[in-house]
């Protein structure tokens, strides 16, 4: 007989045989036990976790000469010709080759018959997403009032790219991605009726690599078995791992201690013993992020070692190294391999990028955290003028604000910063910042100010900051305008004193010591200690 492939083979017929779908199988038992059957499903999930199959046990659960029921016989003739993917009634269309609008009205043209021999003409489209916008506009309103003999399914991985009038005419049901610990054992069960010897690590490392879809767990497996293994012993992690050019994790533990140790010539030659046996330089990366991501877990959250999908060796090892790294180092080295792996992605020699980025972090292993810096300068001993002043531990960007004047009249302004705050007390905002920005003071005296404009200012800005002035006070005021140079205004003086402030915090030990632990590093501002 000619070989089926396991994927085929062992394809569900019953809802009983459909694993990790509990949810889906329970809404569906309920609703053909009450009668209350939709016209349309929608079935969304990633590739190989059962769109399709889940299809076609729902016509034969509809179909099926028992029925409606959840249990289909698979003896009828109805259920062995939808098994059998030759039922008159059952339409299957791949919408990935059949998008548009003439390929659904063909569609559309068949609904009004009664169905043959079935009790429900079904019509299944897989890979939905893929129709043109006429032809789900030429679907609209037979899915929205269909005869009563007609059931659509619709099967996608891309269910955000189904118009929301189709959604909203649908019941939609999420078929998640398959656990590890239940592909694993469902792997096993397989490989038992194959009479196949297989190490559970090795079924671990296959569900691990088939990331939830089961086609793709299946079709993992169908190789492993063929590539076999030497003297008829079980197939091996270790043959599984190189089969699918994924690192040994007890391989990446060393990786990663030797980085994380600082030795680059021991973490350069695990890689190249790797890369020999197959390893994906990508791949690589990619371990080393999940391993650092449990490792995290197992620090903050320690319960996490428990995880039953992780290997005896994983946990003892992941236990190991969140007792000796602390969480900063983790946050780097996470943050360096986010970055890394799009390096290695893009690189034209992924290999070299790879060792590229494991220097880098053997290097930046050697440096101390911002928090030991800061300690260590703490603890360091200040002598002279400059260690008083940093008992002093004064740093200042900006000068106090002038003392902002009391309301109510009888204020005395001593010069023109003191009339400027009077514009912000009072939230006269436009022309204090006008003040602040293009006025530059030549003379002060009381009930006068005169000052020169660095800009284009409306007509009657003298005229307001004069009635303000008098209507704050109590006295009039005049303001003149001079051709004079003046002084600078009081936006120029800000920026000249935050300028000098800056300097003098460069200088200010604490600070010259960060400087000095981060070449390159600067002074971006300075905030006045309470």
């Amino acid at each position: 007989m000619e070989y089926r492939v396991l994927a085929r083979k062992y394809r569900p017929a019953t809802f009983d045989d459909l694993i990790g779908q509990e949810a889906l199988v329970r809404t569906l038992s309920n609703a053909i036990k009450s009668g209350r059957i939709a016209h349309a499903f929608l079935l969304t999930g990633i590739r190989g976790v059962g769109k399709t199959t889940t299809a076609r046990i729902i016509a034969r659960a509809l179909n099926c000469e028992n029925g409606p029921t959840i249990n289909p016989c698979g003896t009828c003739s109805n259920c062995k010709m939808i098994g059998e993917d030759r039922h008159v009634d059952v339409l299957e269309m791949d919408a990935a080759s059949h998008t548009g609008v003439g390929d659904i009205r063909e569609l559309i043209d068949t609904v009004r018959y009664l169905p043959t021999s079935a009790r429900y003409k079904i019509y299944i489209i897989d890979e939905v997403h893929m129709l043109s916008t006429s032809a789900f506009n030429a679907l609209l309103k037979t899915l929205e009032e269909p005869p009563p003999h007609v059931k659509f399914i619709f099967a996608t991985t891309e269910a955000r790219k189904i118009p929301v009038t189709i959604l909203s005419r649908c019941q939609r049901f999420d078929l998640k991605r398959i656990d590890t610990e239940t592909l694993a054992k469902h792997l096993g069960n397989i490989a038992a009726k194959e009479q196949i010897q297989i190490e559970d690590e090795a079924l671990k490392v296959i569900a691990v690599a088939a990331e939830g879809s089961v086609r793709d767990a299946l079709s993992l497996l169908d190789q492993a078995i063929a590539r076999g293994s030497e003297d008829n012993a079980p197939i091996t992690a270790a043959s599984v791992r190189q089969m699918i050019g994924s690192a040994d994790n007890t391989a990446t533990f060393r990786l990663l201690e030797s980085l994380l140790g600082g030795d680059i010539v021991a973490a350069l030659a695990e890689l190249r013993v790797q890369y020999n046996a197959g390893a994906d330089p990508l791949l690589i990366v990619q371990d080393a992020l999940e391993i650092t991501h449990l490792v995290t877990r197992v620090k903050v959250a320690p319960l996490a070692v428990d995880d039953v999908s992780l290997s005896e060796h994983d946990r003892n090892a992941a236990k190991a190294l969140a007792d000796k790294l602390p969480m900063p180092v983790l946050t780097r080295l996470w943050q360096m391999l986010l970055k890394g792996i799009h390096e290695v992605r893009v690189s034209p020699s992924p290999l070299a990028a790879l060792d590229m980025l494991l220097v880098r972090i053997a290097y930046a292993a050697q440096l101390p955290t911002p928090a030991e810096v800061i300690r260590s300068t703490n603890s360091s001993p200040l002598e002279g003028e400059a260690g008083r002043g940093a008992q002093r531990g004064k740093l200042s960007l900006v000068d106090p604000l002038p003392n902002p004047p009391l309301k109510g009249e009888g204020i005395v302004l001593t010069d023109f910063a003191a009339a400027v705050a009077l514009f912000e007390q009072h939230r006269e905002l436009i022309l204090c910042s006008q003040l602040r920005e293009y006025a530059r003071p030549v003379g002060f005296a009381p009930g006068k100010i005169e000052i020169r404009l660095t800009s284009a200012l409306p007509r009657d800005f003298t005229s307001k900051v004069a009635d303000c002035l008098t209507r704050w006070t109590g006295q009039p005021w005049k303001i003149t305008l001079s051709e004079e140079e003046g002084a600078p205004s009081l936006h120029e003086q800000e920026a000249a004193r935050k300028e000098k402030q800056l300097q003098e915090a460069s200088t200010h030990p604490l600070v010259a010591g960060v400087l000095e632990q981060f070449p390159g590093a600067k002074i971006v501002s300075v905030k006045e200690n309470a």
